[in-house]
């Protein structure tokens, strides 16, 4: 049969084509497109390379499962309507369907009849009565015209289900889809369905026999976003790759067989305009199109984005907004593009949008494209007179936009790059390049400069003195700050509260590690309250969940420790920006209660953050060196634990960002006595105390416990009478573990003395002062004397006001028909999650029920646990109700 211009049959066009070698199997969309093809029209609809034709060539080849195996048709870009059914009703032909000869043939190449059209659906309708015809158009967006997909309509309506379509299109059709979508009878697989998956891109890489870590696969999948054209033409790079682990970090697509595939495939199938503004837009990595108009200089930029994001033309529209985006490869390669096109036109098209996106109220994107332009005076200036300095510290965009400043030169003109400049020093903890920085922005800075660029230069400060451990320097500085923010309009700070919380974190941290313990609480308190107050939604956004759990860690409190932790579970903050003081704080309530296994565990936790996070705190550097050491020498090593301490000391291998303070030298000496005594010297203990600062108590307490030891009681006792007295709560008087660990240093003085009674009240009192916090190391470090006396005295009555009120290791082993103790009381949230638990849901409904993450729940089952001292779910659930709890 020949086409009305009888021109022969192309018989490729009637053939699927071959199934390649390296076949990515996916049952799931070849299960789809099968069950598709139950109702009359299947739409598969993709970008260029996103495997529409592979997959249904691969369900073709399988027989489509169907009551007869699918036809299939090619259509090519120029076929007029008449030629277009000419080519159908061969495909019928050759696929065995037998019309009757009252269907006719097509006679003109400009269209068909309706009459045609009508005889056709009716003879399909009769011939595909029992085994419907299932037809394959592949690349059916080349040939649209209104008259052709109107009669295509027309048939497959009328066939009575006779007809079958099997449509791959990388646009969507001018059949009226909406209406198949309202009857129920279309099934589409869309762009979304087709990207590659981890597994799929996995065993593509194996097909080409490529060992790719399961973080590079992840990184591939990145980059090409799942495209699986993509993927597939950097395996085949890969392959020629001497390292393609490398290869896949490294590519740049613009230098790649993906440039060529998407210029000739997307960018030069687009008229001449169209190219023009894809170039141009390709520099921002979100469009609108006002902005689009303002980089083109034209006013056409609305309908044109609209067709290439319905197109598939890798330009999608954003969360159904006015905005858009381009693939990120395809970005990459106009990019490349442009620069060859048009030089110098780059750097004045992120001007362009700097500015235009400033004006919009986009800060945080105006000023990556001013820095991207090499506007570093409008770029640095945004930051520092909108009061977004601390967003390089904080929130979820601080990595990019330290990323775009990477690039600013030292030298750059102006206060604002300077400050800007000091700012990118201090997040990496360039304390040296700070300080020049810092220098270069007083120098440009005077009574004269905005009150914007002044806050800077305090907050700085601030922060810069907490990197220090300087609390002189921070405290001036937080003055300085403080008064400034009074200058400026309230509704611009108000919209900035990451400045006052990351302000009010570094001031009690500062506060703490100088044992200002007052002081301290007010200021994290404060920094607390400055965080809950922008609304949930937009904390992420507004970078307060950092300096949140940052001020929750430094309250050095057990339960402020935990809602820190809690807070960084449920926040989208990576594990680089959450804070480790929490676990340190965890980890040091561990070590008092004896459980060296969970401190172990929170120590490894916190260094873990530690080395992710770019700031090394020296408060907790030197927290983390003295729970280390009383590690090691709780297990009996006490050359382990001053190897710990060393590497803070002046010879050590700590890094130069972790000063020692005063304070941090007394309590490395502190700790190192310890382990002095644990290795039994006494002397040497004697000496490191001596030769550090001396004025906490826990100085004081340290030399004694080392002058008993050394045999020398009366001079123990002396220096133990020095101490300062208990005069009300603990954060006036010495701590819990201090007035415990004194207590039972004096019963023993006492004891050797003949004083047996006031021994015995001692003793007695300080078992009492431990039962609340669960107090267990201070008794097991007071040597043999303490545990012998404790065993030899009558045991204490059972009290059950509270759970938190049960035995103590301090009390004796606990009896065989007696439950094991209760570590601490259960919160009101932990009850809860027990008391669901309890109704035998999983951890996945107790979520659903409380509204929370699965991961929340598995943290409070877990604290759980610990507190009830079981190990499983039913065993705690029993506990909780031998207790009373449920």
């Amino acid at each position: 049969m020949a086409r009305p211009q009888c021109d022969p049959m192309l018989t490729a066009r009637f053939t699927a084509p071959a199934v390649p070698k390296t076949l990515v199997h996916r049952p799931e969309l070849l299960r789809r497109l099968t069950a598709g093809v139950q109702g009359p029209l299947t739409l598969i609809n993709g970008p260029a390379g996103s495997g529409k034709t592979v997959l249904t060539a691969h369900w073709a080849a399988a027989g489509g499962r169907a009551p007869r195996p699918p036809l299939w048709l090619t259509v090519e870009p120029g076929d007029a309507p008449g030629v277009f059914w000419a080519y159908l009703l061969e495909a019928l032909h050759r696929g065995g369907v037998e019309l009757p000869a009252a269907v006719g043939r097509p006679t003109r190449a400009e269209g068909v009849t309706q009459s045609f059209l009508v005889r056709l659906a009716a003879g399909l309708a009769e011939s595909g009565s029992a085994r419907p015809v299932v037809l394959v158009l592949d690349q059916f967006d080349t040939a649209q015209p209104a008259a052709l997909t109107e009669g295509l309509d027309f048939v497959l309506r009328h066939a009575a289900g006779g007809l079958r379509i099997v449509l791959t299109s990388r646009t969507d059709s001018l059949l009226p889809l909406h209406r198949y979508r309202a009857a129920g009878e279309i099934a589409e697989i869309r762009h979304a369905d087709l990207r590659f998956t981890h597994a799929d891109a996995e065993a593509l890489l194996s097909e080409h026999r490529l060992d790719i870590s399961q973080d590079g696969i992840r990184l591939l999948l990145q980059r090409t976003e799942g495209w699986a054209a993509g993927v597939r033409l950097c395996a085949l790079a890969m392959q020629r790759s001497p390292d393609p682990e490398a290869f896949v970090r490294q590519f740049a697509a613009d230098r790649t067989t993906i440039a060529d595939y998407l210029l000739k495939e997307v960018l030069d199938a687009q008229p001449p305009a169209t190219q023009d503004l894809l170039l141009r837009v390709s520099v921002t990595d979100r469009v609108h199109p006002d902005l689009a108009d303002a980089l083109t200089g034209r006013d056409d930029a609305a309908p044109t984005l609209a067709r290439l994001a319905r197109d598939n033309a890798f330009l999608e529209q954003v969360d159904a907004s006015a905005w858009y985006r381009l693939h990120p490869l395809f970005a990459e390669v106009l990019r490349a593009h442009l620069r060859q096109r048009h030089p110098g036109l780059e750097q004045q098209l992120h001007g362009r949008a700097a500015r235009w996106l400033a004006g919009t109220g986009r800060l945080n994107e105006a000023v990556v494209q001013g820095a991207a332009a090499g506007d570093w005076q409008f770029a640095a200036g945004r930051l520092v007179d909108d009061l977004a300095i601390g967003r390089l510290f904080t929130g979820l965009e601080a990595e990019r936009l330290n990323r775009a400043f990477a690039p600013l030169p030292a030298d750059a003109p102006g206060a604002a790059p300077a400050l800007v400049g000091a700012a990118a020093r201090l997040v990496v903890q360039d304390l040296p390049g700070y300080a020049e920085a810092v220098r270069r922005a007083d120098s440009h800075l005077g009574t004269g400069s905005g009150a914007a660029a002044r806050l800077t230069r305090a907050f700085l400060g601030v922060l810069a003195g907490r990197a220090h451990a300087d609390p002189a320097a921070t405290e001036r500085a937080a003055a300085d700050a403080e008064r400034v923010l009074g200058e400026l309009p309230h509704p611009l700070v108000a919209a900035r509260p990451e400045i006052r919380a990351l302000l009010l974190a570094a001031l009690g941290a500062v506060r703490l590690g100088a044992g200002r313990l007052d002081g301290a609480h007010r200021a994290l308190t404060a920094a607390v309250d400055a965080c809950a107050e922008p609304a949930a939604e937009s904390a992420a956004e507004l970078g307060t969940q950092y300096p949140l759990c940052d001020a929750l860690g430094s309250l050095a409190l057990a339960e402020h420790a935990r809602a820190a932790l809690v807070v960084a579970e449920q926040s989208a903050l990576p594990p680089e920006r959450r804070s480790g003081t929490g676990h340190l704080v965890l980890a040091g309530v561990a070590v008092e209660q004896d459980d060296l296994a969970a401190a172990r565990s929170h120590l490894d936790l916190a260094a873990a953050a530690a080395a992710a996070g770019p700031r090394p705190e020296p408060v907790a550097a030197v927290q983390a060196a003295v729970i280390g050491a009383r590690l090691a020498a709780a297990e009996g090593d006490g050359e382990a634990a001053l190897a710990v301490l060393a590497r803070l000391g002046p010879t050590g291998s700590a890094p130069a960002a972790v000063p020692l303070s005063g304070w941090a030298a007394e309590a490395l000496a502190v700790a190192a006595s310890a382990a002095h005594l644990a290795r039994g010297d006494a002397e040497e203990a004697l000496r490191v105390l001596d030769a550090a600062p001396a004025g906490r108590p826990e100085h004081g307490l340290a030399r004694a416990r080392a002058l008993l030891a050394a045999g020398r009681a009366e001079s123990a006792a002396r220096q133990l009478a020095a101490l300062p007295a208990d005069n009300g709560p603990a954060d006036n008087g010495p701590a819990a573990p201090l007035r415990v660990g004194a207590l039972l240093l004096g019963a023993e003085i006492a004891a050797a003395d003949g004083r047996t009674g006031e021994a015995r009240r001692k003793l007695a009192e300080a078992v009492e002062l431990a039962r609340p916090q669960e107090l267990r190391r201070p008794f097991a470090e007071s040597g043999p004397w303490v545990r012998r006396s404790l065993r030899e005295a009558p045991r204490p009555a059972a009290r059950h006001s509270r759970p938190a009120d049960g035995p103590t290791a301090a009390d004796g082993p606990t009896g065989a028909d007696g439950p094991p103790p209760v570590v601490e009381a259960l919160s009101a949230r932990e009850t809860e999650v027990l008391r669901q638990a309890a109704r035998m849901l999983s951890t996945e409904e107790i979520a659903a029920e409380l509204y929370v993450s699965a991961n929340t729940v598995k943290t409070h089952l877990k604290s759980i646990y610990r507190k009830l001292c079981v190990t499983r779910r039913s065993d705690a659930v029993h506990r909780a109700q031998d207790l009373g709890l449920l």
